[in-house]
């Protein structure tokens, strides 16, 4: 008796969901994809509205960082059905619009409404488009994500060392706004000692397997005037990749390795950038800006005592796009279902509260609001950096570009084998290599 009863709530339930959201497609459960960090926990929480609304209980599946592209491109290669939306990297967009992984979301966009002006327009280039440029939509601007910095606001505000820097270099100690300036700042700051403790000026990006020092010395070489290929002519890169002013950038970001980085430091990307702010080593240090809610709320180097600011500008100014847009699988048996989450998440109620919770909202409604700056301490340095940013190669055969960038720079900057003009030079061969098995020139 007790077992029938359940069974008739569950279909009164069942019954009283579907005709109050007649237009719903109803899926018992999604799995959403993506990578073990913050915001993965935000998006959970937020995700309860959307269960609590339909019904459908959301399941995820996160990886670290360090294994996420191959864990889940080899899902994608394999046509597997773990994953019904995947939250996947910017430079993923190529390959998996080109090889059939994701669905094309024109159609759906069109139906419900939903516009690609509302968002960031750098965002919907970065984690929407392929090609670039052209209105072909494969994912929705889920998280944007930027390199910028943080540093010690506390350190630079003690009246000593604010003389000190002064007397010596005949500004102020501040925020920089040029590279030469952060190096500067770092130089002043390394081994020297505060509070007892020996410190030093920077934490940059080295990491050699995955993708660090690329995600790291390209916001270096874009300001420097790095191209990846000639604009009037797609994949011609002599000249570009290797240009004086390339090479110039390339050697700067190894003079800052050798200068001003704590010992140890030939294996950084995210994790341990953020562990050697969060420990007190560094009196700066590059990460993207989504690792900034979790430093702001530390107790040891948060609150008062740290401060944010967007990539430095040198010739040029740009900053290194992260982030990454939300996509529904192509092998999914419940792409009707995945589809509704995705319009659920594309509401300006849902975007703010993504925002408010840790999340990076690319909804311009969001980001444009009156209060949005004062929101949060890093909301100005955030906005400041998604409007210069720049992207690596969106190609389908991304993963082959990147692993020959991480090789060639590495060797140069951490091992310090060869000039920069070699590594640069190194590099357009490898690249070209790529694009000629690609049948792209």
């Amino acid at each position: 008796m007790q077992k029938k009863s359940k069974a008739l709530l569950g279909l009164a339930s069942a019954l009283m969901l579907s005709s109050a959201l007649p237009n719903l497609a109803i899926a018992d459960e999604l799995t959403l994809c993506w990578a073990a960090w913050d915001p993965a926990n935000a998006l959970v929480e937020l995700s309860k509205d959307f269960t609590a609304k339909t019904g459908t209980t959301m399941k995820f599946e996160f990886v670290p960082w360090t294994s996420y592209a191959d864990r889940f491109l080899n899902e994608l290669n394999s046509h597997g059905k773990l994953c019904d939306l995947i939250i996947g990297d910017s430079q993923w967009i190529g390959g998996s619009a080109e090889n059939g992984h994701y669905v094309k979301l024109n159609d759906f966009f069109d139906k419900e409404g939903i516009k690609m002006d509302d968002f960031v327009p750098a965002t919907v280039v970065g984690y929407s488009e392929w090609p670039k440029n052209t209105p072909n939509y494969w994912a929705l601007p889920a998280m944007g994500d930027v390199v910028g910095w943080t540093y010690r606001k506390d350190w630079f505000e003690r009246p000593e060392l604010k003389k000190e820097f002064k007397e010596k270099y005949g500004s102020d100690l501040a925020a920089p706004k040029t590279y030469d300036q952060l190096k500067q700042i770092a130089e002043f700051f390394q081994k020297r000692e505060i509070d007892g403790k020996t410190v030093y000026g920077a934490s940059i990006y080295t990491e050699r397997g995955s993708e660090g020092i690329t995600m790291g010395v390209t916001n270096v070489l874009y300001d420097w005037g790095f191209q990846y290929d000639n604009p009037k002519k797609p994949y011609e890169m002599e000249g570009f990749v290797n240009s004086p002013d390339a090479v110039k950038g390339l050697e700067f970001y190894k003079s800052l390795f050798d200068c001003c980085t704590p010992p140890g430091s030939s294996n950084v990307y995210m994790v341990e950038s953020a562990d050697a702010f969060k420990s007190g080593q560094v009196a700066m240090q590059m990460n993207f800006a989504f690792t900034w809610p979790g430093l702001y709320k530390d107790e040891k180097v948060g609150g008062d005592r740290i401060g944010f600011f967007p990539n430095p500008a040198e010739k040029a100014h740009f900053a290194q796009l992260g982030g990454q847009g939300i996509s529904v699988v192509s092998y999914s048996d419940k792409k009707d279902a995945a589809l509704e989450y995705i319009k659920w998440f594309a509401q300006p109620d849902v975007q703010a509260k993504w925002w408010e919770l840790g999340g990076f909202s690319c909804l311009n409604s969001v980001v444009n609001a009156p209060g949005f700056a004062g929101s949060q301490p890093y909301a100005q340095a955030f906005l400041d950096s998604m409007a210069i940013v720049k992207d690596f190669w969106a190609e389908p055969s991304y993963a082959s570009l990147l692993q020959a960038m991480q090789k060639r720079v590495h060797n140069y900057v951490v091992a310090g084998n060869g000039t920069a003009q070699e590594a640069l030079d190194g590099l357009v061969k490898d690249w070209t290599q790529v694009f000629e098995d690609d049948g792209k020139i």
